[in-house]
């Protein structure tokens, strides 16, 4: 019969989780965690409120799982950026240029947790510190190929001060549009170079 409305296809559970995730992220970023709220995200979803506590549990669950899903995602894209490199500089400053990237795209929630951490329950914290240690592993490993002189203690430090460094500097960008991702990664990576170019081999 022409002229009907085609009926919309049916989402997958895992179609219909990604969107949930993606949708919940907006709102965090924008609301901040105690402002958002569990009815704007399913009015948002097209869904009712009882699916997403369905699919989640409770908003704490739901902030969980959109921290879980990028800390996954963080990894795997730094991860996939700095296998492309042998030499070290170029594997920091792959890492560092994802490392951005990728937090553009999440900037609005990355910006939220940054700011009010103490408004996101203690088990956001804890995803966020875990996806710290996580890429704490990635830049270790880095920073021993890029200066193999180094000993353990300045790994360690220079990691640390790398971690912190990158979120303010990641925070410093959201108001500056102007300074490009690879501008960012080439702060960082110069920084690091200076600090541990007594320590790299000749």
């Amino acid at each position: 019969m022409s002229g009907t409305t085609p009926r919309r296809r049916r989402m997958s559970r895992p179609e219909r989780e990604r969107q949930m995730l993606d949708v919940a992220e907006r709102v965090f970023g924008e609301r901040g965690y105690q402002g958002a709220s569990m009815d704007e995200i399913a009015e948002r979803c097209g869904v009712s409120k009882p699916m997403i506590y369905e699919y989640f549990g409770s908003k704490e669950g739901l902030l969980q799982a959109c921290l879980d899903r990028s800390k996954a995602e963080l990894f795997e894209a730094t991860q996939k950026a700095m296998a492309g490199a042998s030499d070290p500089e170029d594997i920091l400053w792959r890492g560092m240029r994802a490392y951005f990237e990728f937090i553009d795209s999440h900037s609005l929630t990355f910006a939220m947790l940054l700011r009010q951490p103490l408004s996101v329950p203690q088990q956001g914290v804890d995803a966020v510190e875990a996806a710290r240690r996580q890429q704490s592993e990635l830049i270790a490993a880095t920073l021993t190929a890029f200066a193999p002189h180094a000993p353990a203690a300045v790994v360690a430090a220079y990691t640390e001060i790398i971690i912190g460094a990158s979120e303010r500097l990641a925070l410093w960008r959201t108001g500056r549009p102007e300074v490009t991702v690879d501008e960012a990664a080439r702060y960082m990576t110069d920084f690091c170079w200076r600090g541990l170019s007594p320590y790299v081999a000749e």
